[in-house]
């Protein structure tokens, strides 16, 4: 009886696992790449973002270089080729242009001189730019006004058109140039740009025209009105009648003062590229006048002026 009871045998107690199912398993494997590729997309997309744009989409315009000038090879430092921000040069963007400064002193002639450089089409000289005091301030605010116009971005009656040869200046020796001389010389140096001292040989003149041009501020000779620089004959003889009386004591020290100054600047910009003009020998040289205003290219003028 008891046997019958137990009639389980031992094998009847092995339980097997059931069999899993493959499609189960493809899923997790399925599940598995899909969280990788998330992960490594993820990453690379952060790596794309803190990178620099790439350079598929930095297309631009490819522009041919200008044409290496005909010149002599220690000419090169002083062609430039400036691109304005407020306008495009165009077909002169490949027009070499030379910078240049007139560096002179007050009842000089350099008013004249700069006349008659504008009077060529190529040609801008922009006046007396530093006479505004805010603008020599610092060298900070002489250097952004001198690069707006050597980018030929300044605006004044005298700017040409875009295809100007040489761009430039009037600066007095007062007017900070002597004060930040070191800076300058430096800037000069470094952008190419050429220094025309103008100066008067007869000291005593220069002296003459300061105290009239002084006594014409209040007096006002011309209708009313004072002007620096007459345009007339007429004008020029009205101005003519007053006769200044010069203090014998100061003479010869003030003439000294001119002197000393002259030959500080020499000293102090003789390490640029610069010529030395006297005032009486480009009034008198006719032959100098009509080949500053036959010749496009300022240098070249220069020259023949040396």
């Amino acid at each position: 009886m008891a046997d019958d009871l137990c009639f389980f045998t031992k094998d009847s107690f092995i339980l097997k696992s059931p069999k899993k199912s493959p499609l189960v398993l493809r899923m997790v494997v399925l599940l598995f790449v899909m969280v990788c590729g998330v992960y490594i997309f993820l990453i690379c997309l952060r790596q794309i973002s803190t990178s620099s744009t790439p350079d598929f989409f930095n297309i631009g315009v490819i522009q041919k270089p200008c044409p290496e000038p005909n010149i002599e090879p220690w000419e090169i430092p002083y062609v430039h080729y400036p691109n304005p921000k407020t306008y495009s040069r165009a077909e002169c963007a490949c027009n070499p242009v030379r910078y240049f400064a007139i560096m002179s002193m007050q009842r000089s002639g350099s008013g004249w001189f700069e006349t008659l450089l504008n009077n060529h089409t190529n040609i801008s000289s922009n006046g007396e730019i530093f006479s505004v005091k805010v603008r020599r301030s610092n060298v900070s605010t002489i250097f952004e006004t001198l690069d707006k116009i050597y980018s030929l971005d300044w605006v004044s009656s005298a700017s040409k058109n875009e295809c100007s040869a040489a761009v430039g200046l009037k600066w007095m020796l007062n007017q900070g140039l002597m004060k930040h001389h070191k800076e300058i010389v430096e800037y000069f140096n470094t952008r190419g740009v050429s220094a025309i001292f103008l100066f008067r040989r007869n000291l005593l003149r220069r002296m003459i025209s300061i105290l009239a041009n002084s006594y014409d501020r209040d007096a006002k000779l011309l209708n009313g009105t004072h002007k620096s620089h007459v345009h007339s004959p007429l004008e020029a003889e009205i101005l003519a009648s007053y006769k200044p009386v010069i203090n014998a004591t100061l003479l010869i020290p003030d003439l000294r003062q001119v002197e000393e100054t002259t030959k500080k600047a020499l000293e102090y910009f003789n390490s640029t590229r610069h010529i030395v003009i006297y005032y009486e020998d480009v009034v008198k040289n006719r032959t100098v006048r009509s080949k500053l205003l036959e010749e496009a290219d300022l240098l070249l003028c220069l020259i023949l002026l040396s």
